[in-house]
């Protein structure tokens, strides 16, 4: 079903300031690169620059597909999602560019960057690895959202 059809229901699409301000609020998604087989999936955590930018802190072993894909990606995708329950939850999808950010820049985003959320074990693994910051530049972003009861279910008078 298409979401003009899931209106119906209790869907509706997000615009531009929800989109962002959900964005802003949230901290963790799934990053898709295009990889040999069908798309590679990562879960990471993230911060949103409040206009069109994510930044991701990848934990480098001595041989890393995330980086090796992300190097060779001309795009990318980018899901974040909340679920409070089955009827309320909202989604963005991002697509765009990725590329590493030159350590030179860091000093920009190395405040910002402290206090986005991740695992401890990255933390105490941080130590030993190296790290890699990469840029994810928003080029379009779709939102979709249900918040409440469907229709058909609502109290009458409601």
């Amino acid at each position: 079903m298409s979401v003009d059809e899931l209106r119906e229901y209790g869907l509706a699409e997000m615009d531009d300031d929800e989109m962002r301000s959900f964005l802003a609020s949230q901290k963790t998604g799934v990053l898709g690169l295009p990889g040999e087989g069908g798309p590679y999936l990562l879960p990471l955590s993230y911060r949103y620059n409040g206009n069109n930018r994510l930044y991701f802190t990848f934990l480098l072993g001595s041989s890393s597909r995330k980086e090796t894909l992300s190097e060779g990606a001309d795009a990318a995708s980018f899901l974040v999602y909340k679920v409070d329950t089955m009827y309320n939850w909202e989604s963005v999808l991002l697509s765009g560019t990725i590329d590493a950010v030159p350590e030179s820049e860091w000093g920009d985003l190395e405040e910002p960057q402290n206090h986005v959320w991740q695992p401890s074990l990255f933390e105490e693994a941080s130590l030993s690895g190296s790290v890699k910051i990469y840029e994810f530049r928003i080029e379009d972003l779709t939102g979709i959202k249900h918040q409440g009861l469907p229709p058909a279910l609502q109290p009458d008078g409601e």
